[in-house]
Formats: C-alpha cells, sequence, structure tokens
C-alpha cells in the first residue's frame, strides 16, 4: 500500500525547488506527494505544474525588526496553524517533509500536534528562524553544509547535501542554443542567474559592461520579473528572460561560466553539473548574511569564485570572468571530488526509513 508525504516550504523558488526535486525518488519508495504553501507564492505556481495536490493557507512573516505587520501577522500565522492541521487531519500523511520558509512553521506544528513525525531540511549555513522554530517538532534535521552541524541539536542533526533534480543533469547544449538564437561555437556562454526575484545590482553591472563582454561572450541574462531591459532587446550576442522553467537544463548545459547569487539551492545546482561559476551574494544588509557565508564556504572548497556585492564594479567583475576562464579546469576538478553529491537519494532513505517506524 502506498505512503503519503506531506510536502511544505515557500515564498521562494529555493523553497520549494529541491522538495520537487525529492518527488521522482519519493515515488519510487512508494510515497504520493500532496502539498501545503501559500496563497501567492511562486511555490503553488511550481507545485500545481507538476500535477501535486496543493494546499494554500494563511501565513505571516515572522520578523526581528519593527514593522506594523507585525502586529497583524500572528493572526495570520494563528490562522494558517489550524488550516494546516485540518488539512493534515483530512489527509493523514505518513510524514512530513518541510524545506522551510514561514509557510511551514504552522504546518510542522501543526504535524507534531497530530503524531506524525517532520524531517526539515536546512540548506543554508546557519538555520533560518523558521527552521529554527520547527526543531522542536521535528525528527531529524538535514542540512547541506557540514559545517550546518555544529549549529543543529546532535540528536537530530544529519549531514545530506542538498536535493538537486535529475532533469538539471540532462540539458542539450545545442538544444540551448536552438531556444535562445544565439550562434553555437563562435563565442564561450555567460549565463547570468539572478534568482527567481531577480538580482537588481547584479543586473545593472552585467549590463553595464556588455559593451565589453559581447566581444568575447554570449550573455545569457536571466534577470526576474519586471526587469527586462527593453532598449538591449535586438542586442547581438544577448539574449535575456525575466524567469525560465522547463528550458533551464538547457541553459546551463550551454553555459561555460556561470553568475549567479549564492542563495544554497542555485550554489548546489551548479556544483551538481560542475559549472565554473562566480558568486555575488546578497550584501548582509539586504539579507541574515547567510548567502555570504554559503559563498565562503564554496570559495574555500574551490568550487567557485567570491565576488562580494560591495566590491561589484566593471574592473571587478571583469577580472573575476578572466580568473575563473583561465582556471576553469581546476574549478571543474574540485567539484567532481565534493562530497555534497547524492543529496536525493540520502534524503529519500532517510524519509522512508521514518516514516516505516
Amino acid at each position: 500500500m502506498s505512503k503519503k508525504i506531506l510536502l511544505t516550504g515557500g515564498g521562494t523558488a529555493g523553497h520549494c525547488v529541491p522538495n520537487l526535486a525529492l518527488v521522482p525518488a519519493l515515488k519510487t519508495h512508494g510515497f504520493k506527494p500532496i502539498y501545503i504553501g501559500s496563497y501567492t507564492g511562486i511555490e503553488r505556481k511550481l507545485v500545481t505544474a507538476e500535477k501535486i495536490p496543493y494546499y494554500a493557507i494563511s501565513t505571516g512573516k515572522l520578523r526581528r525588526y519593527f514593522d506594523w505587520k507585525n502586529f497583524t501577522d500572528p493572526f495570520r500565522v494563528i490562522n494558517g496553524f489550524f488550516q494546516a492541521y485540518g488539512i493534515l487531519r483530512r489527509e493523514r500523511p505518513d510524514i512530513v517533509f518541510s524545506k522551510g520558509g514561514f509557510v511551514s512553521v504552522p504546518v510542522v506544528k501543526a504535524a507534531k500536534l497530530l503524531k506524525i513525525p517532520v524531517i526539515i531540511h536546512e540548506s543554508d549555513m546557519t538555520p533560518g528562524l523558521a527552521n529554527k522554530l520547527s526543531y522542536s517538532s521535528a525528527s531529524k534535521i538535514c542540512c547541506s553544509f557540514r559545517e550546518t552541524l555544529q549549529y543543529l541539536p546532535k540528536n537530530k542533526a544529519v549531514f545530506t547535501g542538498s536535493p538537486i533534480r535529475d532533469s538539471l543533469l540532462s540539458g542539450d547544449r545545442g538544444q540551448g542554443f536552438a531556444f535562445t538564437g544565439l550562434t553555437r561555437g563562435e563565442k564561450p556562454t555567460i549565463l547570468v542567474v539572478g534568482g527567481s526575484l531577480g538580482a537588481q545590482h547584479v543586473n545593472e553591472a552585467v549590463r553595464h559592461l556588455l559593451p565589453t563582454l559581447l566581444k568575447s561572450y554570449n550573455v545569457v541574462h536571466l534577470c526576474g520579473k519586471g526587469k527586462l531591459d527593453e532598449s538591449l532587446k535586438n542586442t547581438p550576442g544577448y539574449v535575456q528572460y525575466e524567469y525560465i522553467s522547463s528550458e533551464m537544463a538547457d541553459l546551463f548545459a550551454m553555459a561555460d561560466i556561470v553568475i549567479s547569487r549564492a542563495g544554497a539551492n542555485a550554489i548546489f545546482e551548479l556544483l551538481a553539473l560542475k559549472k565554473p561559476n562566480i558568486l555575488i551574494p546578497l550584501p548582509v544588509g539586504s539579507s541574515r548574511g547567510d548567502q555570504l557565508l554559503n559563498a565562503r564556504s564554496f570559495e574555500k572548497a574551490g568550487y567557485s569564485y567570491l565576488l562580494k556585492d560591495e566590491d561589484l564594479s566593471d574592473d571587478t567583475l571583469t577580472k573575476a570572468i578572466k580568473t575563473v576562464r583561465e582556471n576553469s579546469i581546476d574549478y571543474i576538478q574540485a567539484m567532481e571530488n565534493a562530497e555534497e553529491s547524492g543529496a536525493v537519494e540520502k534524503i529519500a532513505d532517510l524519509i522512508a526509513e521514518i516514516a516505516n517506524k
């Protein structure tokens, strides 16, 4: 008889895509997946596209700073808890797997009340607030970085790496060139990935440097929703998209260098694909500093070139691209020796083990 697993996590693609990466392996283990996310987050679109039953609940952000929404969001969280409790009672999953984001907190708490086992996955080097609030409800806590183990309860922590979609590994370089309309073979290709929300400062830096870059490279630019530059629409050697889904594997396959923010999901995809890369983490003032820690870890391991957002300029970006291009073999060899591989199988096996207890 098949078992049922409830997946949760949302707010950004990074809290959802790893869940979807697990689905094929979970189905192999006999699990039927269902999903709880938010009403408006990107996870709703991504999950429903995979034909997975999706339930939306009310959610609020738990902020460490003053905001008028701090007075109303607790009521949204409480409402979300009762909604999640009702869904869990009806669906009766055998286990819950959470990738974090604030939508996951009421789901995890409701699961504990119903005595449904929970496994959490922490993507970043240091745990986020949503996951911290969920630790007491979890049977096991998986993490992407070995360094994260020191921050987790020792009896629950498991180093697994980060789950990556199998489909990303089967990209076709020729299909990438056909999709973008760029000419294959003339120049190496730079792929710029700003994440599902885009990265405005990176967008501006890349576009400012385009006249120089396009002399030596093709540039494929994923700039985020609403961030297309219409004045560059017909620039030879340059193509831009708001967001790419099914063609992403082909774009990665055609890329010789990737410029990216340093969210955990993004950098582990680059590691799995063994793509020489430049990481430009979100500055500490715009985040809790997790991307900088992620990037430093990958720089130390020899997987990535770290360029801080505050140091981003024509000169530093030119230097970074030149360095990565000239040392691409060294970056690839370092990534080939990485220990953070096989996360999908490790996590799916752990889920099956806990669910079958």
